[in-house]
């Protein structure tokens, strides 16, 4: 029997579009010869639907598309589609399973996770019941994405001793980094301990602050891996028992083609047409803008420089260089003027003699903000910020200055991988003017400004903020661990005074960073 797992890029809220999606990939996996069709969780809705399962009328919708897709779907396939049900008041994020033109059965998700990005648990009620079929000579049972990861909990007991033949996992698991390799291990884990094969369907796609990367697989009874769908595209992946090459993506790939799709869908699906980014010569900025290009394309991307009196004449060339290299649209607008302007009227309050300080440095970096959001306001741009993660962690940005924007692409990048991601994508092909990959970085909001003169060099700070944010080490686990402690409590302070400026910032993977959870 061929098998086939449609990984699709559904859309939130999007009920007719995301079953319209069903019904038409249904179709060509059909044509092609599969007889049983898989497609990822809560495929009808879009995952992750959040206060959206709240409405009653919500549900109901998704049980209009639900009755739409008996009718429309391949009657002598079994497909199996995800979506939220509402049975008796209570809902459950549900796997369906349709043949002969009828819902033939269905299956509630035992493990509602609640950690991270995930809050399952305040919006469905867990299921009690395996949900077993026959197919042939096939014994089938469905699970929904963590209930397959826990191989010692309730959804896994509850099919210990059935001799399946074959388990579906319909999921919805977003990308971090060097979660695929979890994946892998656990889903082999979860095929030996049943010693059935175990069809994995993953979603795909960017939505809002997460990206879901595909990846589908195919495991033996054995935990051999037999086969992987596309990451980071839609994909369907078809099987009939025969093993299939693999072509994995090299980290910083995978990181950059995440990055990208989360960008993509995001200006897409919320409807933007084109995107602006200020362009400072900075390590940061090139790397959104190449991100930008490569992700919609020049034609969707705008980029505006906007110096200072402390602009470099090195930056400033690097800025047009690059607009120029990737011919995209290129403003200039110096804000000198502006700040001389607002220096004046300021000064009746702090006086004329005052020494310029981190007050003036924020300043430059408001009437930029200034500018670039009347250029989104007038001419319809998202305007894509260019915080990294180490600069967000640390409060290294300025609260309405270089935070306003409607999309913070790397805001879950710390400096060093920025640099990295940066020197990958010259390996592909030179967009992003050597100069700036080589300098040190530099606000430029003062004169000779480094920004070691405000944080530790980016290669001590980095592995300091993954283990206190990513691995919850605390101050003495740290400095158990071996970190200079002068360091780690400048570092732990400065993260925690910042949390207001993080809770106000435009929307990339929320502020819990997930890029470096593993």
């Amino acid at each position: 029997m061929k098998s086939a797992l449609v990984q699709m890029n559904s859309t939130v809220g999007a009920l007719e579009a995301n079953t319209d999606q069903i019904i038409s990939n249904a179709w060509v996996a059909f044509n092609e010869g599969a007889r049983l069709i898989v497609f990822p969780e809560l495929a009808v809705s879009g995952y992750p639907p959040e206060d959206l399962i709240l409405k009653d009328h919500f549900c109901a919708d998704c049980e209009i598309q639900l009755q739409r897709l008996a009718k429309k779907l391949p009657p002598e396939a079994h497909v199996v589609v995800g979506a939220p049900v509402a049975r008796s008041g209570v809902k459950y994020n549900a796997a369906l399973l349709f043949h002969g033109a009828e819902r033939v059965g269905e299956y509630h998700k035992m493990l509602l996770p609640n950690y991270g990005v995930f809050d399952e648990k305040r919006l469905f009620e867990s299921g009690t019941q395996p949900f077993i079929f026959n197919l042939g000579t096939q014994k089938i049972a469905l699970h929904i994405c963590e209930d397959s990861w826990d191989v010692a909990g309730p959804a896994m007991a509850a099919l210990e001793g059935e001799n399946l033949d074959l388990l579906i996992n319909l999921s919805a698991s977003p990308y971090s980094r060097n979660k695929l390799n979890d994946r892998i291990d656990i889903l082999a884990k979860t095929a030996q301990k049943l010693g059935a094969t175990l069809l994995y369907c993953n979603l795909v796609g960017g939505q809002d602050e997460l990206v879901f990367d595909g990846a589908s697989m195919i495991f033996a009874s054995d935990g051999t891996r037999l086969a992987r769908a596309k990451s980071f595209k839609e994909d369907i992946l078809y099987f009939d028992g025969v093993s299939r090459k693999e072509i994995p993506l090299p980290d910083l790939e995978s990181m950059y083609e995440a990055l990208k799709l989360g960008l993509r869908d995001y200006v897409d699906k919320v409807g933007f047409k084109r995107v602006v980014v200020a362009l400072s010569g900075g390590i940061d900025s090139a790397i959104v803008l190449a991100l930008a290009v490569d992700a919609l394309g020049k034609d969707r991307v705008a980029t505006v420089t906007m110096p200072s009196q402390y602009s470099s004449a090195e930056t400033l060339g690097d800025a047009g260089e690059m607009a120029r290299m990737l011919d995209v649209e290129f403003h200039t607008i110096p804000i000198k003027g502006l700040y001389d302007h607002f220096n004046d009227d300021l000064s009746i309050v702090w006086g004329k003699d005052k020494t310029p300080g981190l007050a003036e440095e924020n300043l430059q970096a408001r009437i930029r903000g200034n500018l670039i959001m009347a250029l989104s306001n007038e001419k319809g741009w998202l305007v894509l910020t260019t915080g990294n993660k180490s600069e967000m962690a640390m409060g290294y940005c300025t609260l309405y200055g270089d935070m306003a924007g409607g999309f913070a692409l790397i805001k879950d990048v710390p400096t060093t991988v920025v640099f990295d991601l940066c020197r990958w994508r010259n390996e592909q092909g030179i967009v992003i003017p050597p100069s700036i990959i080589e300098r040190p970085p530099s606000a430029e909001l003062r004169p000779d400004q480094k920004d070691t003169d405000s944080l530790p060099p980016y290669d001590v700070l980095d592995p300091i903020l993954e283990d206190y944010v990513e691995n919850d080490l605390g101050i003495d686990g740290l400095i158990t661990k071996g970190y200079d402690e002068a360091i780690v409590r400048r570092v732990v302070h400065a993260v925690e005074l910042s949390e207001y400026k993080r809770r106000q910032s435009p929307p990339r993977r929320k502020d819990y960073p997930t890029f470096l959870r593993s």
